[in-house]
């Protein structure tokens, strides 16, 4: 039995899942949070191939948006959407600009012992 989840009812993945994707007969690429299989688009990927085998079974998100995509690019590979890429629970490195410190609580004896 197989059950599909999230939000828009399609399947989803761990990076784990998506790492064992990276060949040329089963290519997967994670864009945004979303996964897309483009096994069948390889051979038509006007980077050639080597582009999609480059970042196949990872985030390929800095990559795609490095290149400066098309609309139409953009449109084409809403077709190969597949799934999602789990968010909780996956070992991912957290955006350099948000503070993972715990604020520490406030002493109320720093004025006593400050003499």
């Amino acid at each position: 039995l197989f059950i599909m989840s999230g939000e828009s009812g399609k399947k989803i993945f761990t990076l784990a899942e998506l790492s064992e994707h990276n060949s040329k007969n089963s290519l997967y690429i994670s864009i945004k949070g979303k996964v897309y299989d483009v096994t069948k688009f390889i051979d038509e990927h006007p980077g050639g191939e080597e582009v999609l085998l480059d970042e196949a079974g990872r985030d390929a998100t800095e990559a795609f948006e490095d290149v400066g995509h098309s609309d139409e690019a953009h449109g084409l590979l809403e077709g190969f959407v597949i799934g999602e890429l789990k968010k909780d629970g996956t070992p991912l490195p957290p955006p350099p600009t948000q503070n993972i410190s715990t604020p520490q609580p406030k002493q109320p004896q720093s004025e006593e012992s400050s003499s």
